[in-house]
């Protein structure tokens, strides 16, 4: 062979391996921000005129949603004509140690609301906010009145690029809802 050949050759193999290598790329690289699994909800109450009056309300599925049923539930149980400021917070149990998923939440809080509704004598106002002023309800604080029962439902929406402070967007990441009395 002459060397010409021998050149052009050794170049198109070059070429052709460089293009093989190129084609094994993955085309279905990982999420940029995978979902995390949410086990357990916490809500913590302080009672705004006594701040040692303080107490938690737990929701627990340490398999994640499907499978076995939640092996905590706690009601809500509040007193008429108070405030309480409650405080949010998310665990994976799953793993040793639990990961704290609140603090992911608030690193990314333009991208995350937390909403609360509820048919009882309260009215819930998130108290924090993010980058763009928009709520982002880890914290919150819940004005009761009579007394009365009824439901709680916490949702916490994933909505990045999409946040406007409408609890009705984005992907919901976690919801419970609490069986509440205001007594």
């Amino acid at each position: 062979m002459n060397t010409t050949f021998k050149k052009l050759l050794l170049t198109f193999a070059a070429f052709a391996l460089i293009l093989g290598f190129s084609a094994c790329k993955d085309d279905n690289p990982a999420p940029e921000n995978p979902e995390e699994l949410i086990t357990t909800l916490k809500l913590t109450f302080t009672d705004s005129a006594n701040t040692a009056n303080t107490f938690i309300v737990t929701f627990a599925d340490p398999d994640g949603p499907g499978g076995n049923a939640p092996t905590t539930y706690d009601s809500i149980a509040l007193q008429t004509n108070k405030t309480y400021l409650v405080s949010v917070q998310l665990l994976n149990e799953s793993v040793s140690p639990a990961e704290d998923i609140t603090l992911e939440v608030e690193e990314e809080k333009d991208d995350h609301l937390f909403g609360y509704t509820t048919t009882t004598n309260a009215i819930i106002t998130e108290t924090d906010v993010d980058n763009n002023n928009l709520p982002v309800g880890i914290q919150t604080k819940w004005k009761t009145t009579t007394a009365s029962v009824g439901n709680t439902t916490v949702v916490l929406k994933h909505q990045p690029g999409i946040k406007t402070g409408d609890i009705a967007l984005g992907e919901t990441d976690v919801e419970v809802v609490f069986y509440t009395a205001i007594q």
